[in-house]
């Protein structure tokens, strides 16, 4: 796929440049959920409206995911959408219930449910919504900074499909691991079709980073994480690159696997630019442990969001000297939560931009 169309010249690169390992003035930064419930102009604009109405609305996903740029000086936008929109494209339905989140009235419950998926899905049809979404938000963003898309990884998605919504233990997908490793396997596959199919439309529509979320992989334990989420894992990553080489395009690629520290040596060494880290990890450790191979980028608890301004700014230092300046990315461990206040946001914000300059003088 190629990109066709003409977007503004970039103005702020240091989030590209901190995906490649290149010394930046500061350390860039962007949040998780940062188009999202904690802004009153968010909870304003989404009132009364269907959640997966709005991913279809590319002028609303445009305008949310413009809303914290106008507030902070982020380093990078994230376009507003869902992951679950791939089981939607495969042809399950997906319901956003208040108070519940999100809900799969008929949830995948035995191998033979998969002939009832989508096995091909035209992802300019299915979901060229999200594309016409992303090329706008280029074109708005007028260069100010890069946007990234994303995706829901294989396993996470097939946890969702099967559970029916959100859980504690993901028993139900991972009874699936055990008793149907092959139909897993299937679905796993299917999955990462569509997802590989999906990350080139949203770079030939104008992303300039992709992330992919594996935010259940903490319910796996090493062996499984092995065989059923990590060979996934890179074969997006790397079947993405080779069809974008061909088109001689280089674009970053992260990975997070929340919960997944037991895995981090192998994220290093697999075809991602960057791994993102949860709040669980050392920040000294991570970088031992990826050995140089690529850059970081994370992990402040999200939590430490309640805490006073001068202690944010604490936090802050105390990560950055954990991690360095160079090839690293500053964010939270996890997504901003919906009760935060917008003004600590704008704190952490800050004190990455100026003690990361402080430490680069030193």
């Amino acid at each position: 796929m190629f990109c066709l169309h003409y977007f503004p010249k970039l103005k702020n690169d240091t989030f590209l440049c901190a995906c490649h390992g290149q010394e930046t003035n500061h350390v860039p930064v962007w949040c998780m959920r940062q188009a999202g419930r904690y802004l009153p102009e968010f909870r304003e604009f989404r009132a009364g409206k269907d959640f997966f109405e709005t991913c279809r609305s590319p002028a609303a996903c445009c305008e949310l995911t413009l809303q914290p740029l106008r507030r902070f000086p982020f380093d990078a936008a994230i376009i507003f959408s869902d992951i679950l929109v791939i089981p939607q494209a495969m042809g399950m339905d997906v319901q956003m219930v208040a108070g519940k989140g999100p809900t799969f009235p008929e949830p995948l419950k035995e191998p033979e449910d998969l002939l009832l998926l989508q096995p091909k899905v035209d992802v300019n049809k299915e979901l060229g919504y999200v594309f016409k979404a992303i090329t706008l938000t280029r074109h708005k963003l007028d260069g100010k900074v890069p946007l990234i898309g994303f995706t829901g990884a294989p396993w996470t998605l097939m946890a969702y499909m099967i559970e029916g919504g959100g859980s504690t233990t993901h028993s139900k997908a991972k009874r699936w691991l055990y008793r149907h490793p092959e139909a897993s396997h299937k679905l796993l596959k299917m999955l990462t079709d569509v997802i590989v199919e999906y990350l080139l439309g949203q770079v030939a529509a104008g992303a300039q980073a992709l992330q992919v979320f594996e935010s259940h992989a903490g319910c796996l334990g090493p062996v499984e994480f092995q065989e059923f989420s990590l060979p996934y894992l890179r074969d997006i990553a790397r079947k993405v690159k080779d069809q974008l080489k061909e088109s001689g395009q280089d674009v970053p690629m992260i990975v997070f696997a929340k919960d997944g520290h037991y895995g981090l040596e192998d994220l290093s060494q697999s075809h991602y630019e960057v791994v993102g880290l949860d709040w669980t990890i050392d920040p000294r450790s991570a970088r031992e442990r990826t050995g140089g191979k690529v850059s970081l980028q994370g992990n402040m608890d999200p939590c430490a969001l309640y805490a006073p301004k001068e202690r944010i700014s604490e936090i802050v230092k105390k990560m950055l000297e954990g991690f360095g300046t160079r090839g690293y990315i500053a964010n939270l461990g996890h997504g901003l939560y919906p009760d935060m206040d917008p003004e600590n946001v704008g704190a952490f914000v800050e004190a990455v931009h100026t003690h990361s300059r402080h430490l680069n003088l030193k």
